[in-house]
């Protein structure tokens, strides 16, 4: 069995290389890697591996840059120091994924795992990994945590943690804060959906984004739509829409 090991620090590279070897006297590692750049060139001219041990951190950023360039179609293990939020995009991805420091009775397991679906003729090449990616890159973002904001003729910022609700009037968008204060604040409702925290925030329709922590009631209505209560509270009815609820829903669950 050929393994590909991309791995930067020499030390767990080594640990690795030695519960390869000791899982089974077949098995080797044709190479290991610590770049993607080293990745790139790698598949670029070399026959693919039957099993990638795949780093998450490598010396030259995240080796899902890899999949940028080369559609990787070979199953892999990742090692990896996400958290949970990421552990499920994991699952659905990869053969396995293991946290450091690595884990040989783990490492075992994954290996028992792969060889199991390959004798029993189950693909270990359909996952998307590119969505992984998307999806861990998402996790790793910086969201922003203060804006500058108008009132009157004073600029002053506010923390994302004060805000309950982010609103258009008209052309005009106003952050309302837990204070139930309103100011004025440059940017649209499209970016400021892109620079908040999903996890946080949600855009409960086209002109208001909520914080889950002003939500004090929801009202199921007869035709599926769901109207929301805010604290503070909101100045007109606030409604989610039918085809919405269950995302909504969903968001709210997570």
């Amino acid at each position: 069995m050929r393994v590909l090991l991309l791995e930067d620090e020499e030390l767990s590279a080594k640990r690795v290389e030695k519960i390869v070897r000791s899982y089974d006297a077949k098995w080797h590692i044709v190479d290991t890697l610590e770049s993607v750049e080293q990745a790139i060139k790698w598949f670029s001219t070399n026959p693919a591996p039957d099993l990638i041990l795949m780093d998450i951190h490598l010396s030259d950023g995240l080796s899902f840059m890899l999949f940028e360039t080369i559609k990787v179609q070979n199953p892999i293990i990742f090692i990896t120091a996400f958290d949970q939020y990421a552990i499920q995009a994991f699952k659905t991805n990869s053969i396995d994924y293991l946290l450091k420091p690595i884990d040989k009775v783990e490492l075992f397991a994954a290996f028992d795992k792969f060889v199991e679906l390959r004798n029993k003729n189950i693909p270990t090449t359909n996952y998307d990994y590119r969505a992984l990616a998307e999806d861990i890159f998402k996790l790793n973002k910086k969201y922003k945590n203060r804006f500058l904001v108008k009132y009157g003729d004073t600029i002053l910022f506010k923390n994302t943690d004060e805000i309950s609700y982010l609103y258009a009037d008209d052309k005009v968008i106003y952050i309302n804060t837990k204070e139930n204060k309103k100011y004025i604040i440059d940017y649209t409702l499209d970016e400021l959906e892109e620079l908040l925290d999903p996890h946080v925030f949600y855009r409960a329709s086209r002109k208001f984004i909520i914080n889950i922590a002003s939500v004090v009631k929801i009202k199921t209505l007869f035709n599926g739509r769901l109207q929301l209560f805010l604290n503070p509270n909101f100045e007109s009815e606030i409604y989610v829409s039918r085809e919405r609820s269950q995302q909504f829903k969903a968001w709210l669950d997570s």
